[in-house]
């Protein structure tokens, strides 16, 4: 095994790695072959989790993708015709990013671009930057083979970020907006042929090219940061977040929101199984101080669809109803708290931590966070195993740890033991007296 092979080993989840292995055995049944790349590639050799998988494939993906559906149980979330791809939601939640490697050929800034099959070398060539042209082959003769032709290896170790290519800027627009997102995210520099490049564009103006199709998927690519308010104001220092809306700017950019729920965030325990619909919480906060005109056009102008607006609408009606539950006398056994919250979706409890009022409600979700999700971690597949018997692939194994893990939330902590007073019984032979002994007085006795 490669030492890189090791790394993703180590870096991905379990589901993850069940994700990777069943990829793996769809490109080798339709003989094509298969890269771990992009984010997945760059924010495990940065040392940062890795959120969702990036597959590259030398092959056509749309046309196998429905063997990838049958052989796996996932589903197509979405399809991008142009560039060849398709994002996928896997049964245990785990989201990938399918595509064919590809050559991207532009008769101008911001245009359509002409697509055609390529190689992985072609392909992470023409790519963004550098950080994100590294590929990792996934294919038996190779498995483990590091390609990284643009040397972004080097700039992960040096924390730069530097265009693909000298007209990468120029040729998509929209890369501007996802250079500060990553100067954001990384906490790198930008290269100062980068910034050149960067800076001639602004003043060509070509951030004008960019499509209401590419403004939603960076505020969606947005959503999902943790210092999102961060971006946003760096977007705003550098006069692009007028991209999205005129009107986010100044007191209107709800920057205290993202600072509470950046703070809200860091209690998730690390490694816990919390998932958040992002983009409804994001929504909200940029929403919360326009007025409806404001937030109307700004639906229009970055091009938000039906999902990404019913995940805002619906997350402070379904907050509120959690509120209520969370009020109840029944909470205060820690199972049943545990049980609730467990099963709650992440978003409306975060909405809760930075926007409800009722001390209660905090103090219980701190609890959650801080004290039982960590306790509930604890619990592992072998501890069930071993107490109960009862194997992990077997269908009640799920409720049988559940009712462990409620068992165990509710045990009494053992109380220390009391050491037993001087006096009953004597001090042990081991000690010395904690008295002098009383000597005898001169002329009496032996």
């Amino acid at each position: 095994m490669s030492d890189y092979m090791f790394m993703v080993e180590n870096h991905l989840n379990a589901e993850q790695s069940r994700v990777l292995s069943d990829v793996q055995s769809w490109a080798a049944e339709a003989n094509v072959s298969l890269f771990l790349t992009g984010g997945a590639m760059r924010d495990m050799l940065a040392g940062f989790p890795i959120r969702d998988l990036d597959f590259t494939v030398e092959g056509p993906v749309l046309k196998l993708s429905k063997s990838l559906i049958q052989q796996t149980g996932a589903e197509i979330v979405s399809t991008n015709e142009t560039r060849k791809s398709i994002e996928v939601r896997f049964p245990d939640g785990v989201m990938a990013e399918i595509a064919m490697a590809r050559q991207e050929h532009y008769a101008k800034p911001g245009g359509k671009p002409q697509v055609q099959l390529a190689s992985i070398h072609d392909d992470l060539r023409g790519r963004d930057f550098t950080v994100n042209a590294i590929a990792l082959s996934l294919n038996r003769a190779s498995r483990g083979l590091l390609i990284d032709p643009t040397n972004g290896l080097a700039d992960i170790e040096a924390r730069e970020i530097r265009a693909a290519y000298n007209f990468a800027l120029y040729d998509d627009p929209s890369r501007m907006l996802r250079l500060i997102r990553f100067k954001v995210r990384l906490g790198y520099n930008i290269a100062e042929r980068t910034q050149r490049q960067y800076q001639n564009a602004r003043e060509a103006g070509l951030e004008s090219k960019i499509t209401a199709e590419a403004l939603a998927a960076e505020l969606r690519a947005i959503a999902q940061e943790p210092n999102a308010g961060d971006i946003l104001h760096e977007l705003e220092q550098e006069k692009l977040l007028y991209l999205f809306s005129p009107a986010l700017e100044g007191a209107k950019l709800n920057l205290a929101g993202f600072a509470k729920l950046q703070k809200a965030r860091q209690m998730v325990p690390f490694g816990a199984d919390f998932p958040v619909n992002n983009i409804g919480l994001f929504l909200y906060l940029v929403m919360e101080k326009l007025n409806p005109k404001e937030r109307s056009a700004l639906t229009q102008t970055a091009g938000l669809d039906k999902e990404d607006i019913a995940a805002w609408h619906k997350l402070e009606p379904g907050s509120k109803k959690l509120e209520k539950d969370l009020k109840a006398p029944s909470l205060q056994k820690a199972s049943k708290l545990h049980a609730l919250l467990s099963k709650s979706p992440g978003e409306q409890i975060l909405f809760l931590m930075i926007k409800s009022t009722e001390r209660l409600v905090h103090d219980r979700i701190k609890n959650y966070l801080q004290k039982y999700l960590p306790m509930a971690l604890e619990v592992s597949d072998r501890d069930v195993t071993a107490e109960t018997g009862i194997e992990p692939q077997s269908a009640k194994f799920k409720k049988t740890k559940e009712d462990f893990i409620a068992k165990r939330l509710d045990a009494r902590p053992k109380k220390p033991p009391v050491p037993e007073e001087e006096g009953e019984g004597g001090p042990s032979p081991e000690e010395p007296p904690t008295t002098p002994p009383i000597l005898a007085a001169p002329g009496r006795g032996k």
